[in-house]
């Protein structure tokens, strides 16, 4: 069954907190990307954990929550020389978005809910899955804007055993003084447990927006050898 809607799809003003970590077990992680990619020195991961609040800011879709994460890899970078990355996860809650993302070989998964929620400072990302917790990301975010980041991100997918990369431009408006100050995987017999973060915490890049704008997907064309 295909998707009724049509790429590319534009989202704006979405909440969103975004980071790359260094992982606990190396070994897991390399086991979840194709032998053809190279992980990052680090192997570090990356999650977006995100909300879009209403279908008035997306062209298409309806409102949903995301939170899709994977790793880092080499020679796939944008051109603004951000990270390449491989998705290894992907947990939607609207029915349309995941079928459409599971068409260009996202690994799109149902029955996702991802919650952010600001009190005092403190910004509280929750993601499940059918009702189980699976991921809690605490951090601290100011009420001024530090810059505003713009660019595209590199993203890597297999589509009918294709090695494919899309570039998914994107503006956003990064708050001050943002630190994630705990990141915890609540749940060791799903598979995203693999990612858990290396104690301590070693966050190495991220940001928290709550007025995010992207494509998706964007550009997409076939990685050459």
């Amino acid at each position: 069954m295909s998707s009724s809607l049509f790429p590319p799809q534009m989202v704006v003003r979405s909440r969103m907190l975004y980071l790359t970590w260094v992982p606990e077990d190396t070994d897991a992680v390399r086991g979840l990307v194709p032998a053809e990619l190279e992980l990052s020195d680090n192997a570090q991961c990356f999650i977006n954990q995100y909300v879009v609040d209403s279908a008035d800011h997306t062209s298409e879709f309806e409102p949903y929550s995301l939170t899709y994460a994977g790793l880092d890899v080499k020679g796939q970078d944008s051109p603004q020389g951000i990270s390449g990355r491989w998705w290894t996860h992907y947990i939607n809650s609207n029915a349309d978005m995941t079928e459409y993302a599971a068409e260009r070989g996202v690994p799109a998964q149902a029955g996702g809910e991802t919650v952010l929620e600001v009190k005092d400072g403190v910004l509280t990302a929750t993601t499940s899955q059918n009702g189980t917790p699976l991921i809690r990301t605490t951090a601290t975010v100011g009420d001024d804007i530090a810059a505003i980041g713009r660019g595209q991100l590199s993203y890597l997918t297999k589509v009918d055993g294709q090695l494919t990369r899309g570039l998914y431009p994107f503006v956003a408006s990064l708050a001050a003084d943002w630190q994630v100050t705990n990141m915890e995987f609540l749940d060791p017999s799903h598979p995203i447990y693999a990612l858990r973060p290396a104690s301590p915490l070693e966050v190495t890049w991220g940001f928290y927006s709550n007025d995010a704008a992207f494509c998706y997907p964007g550009g997409e064309g076939p990685v050459q050898a």
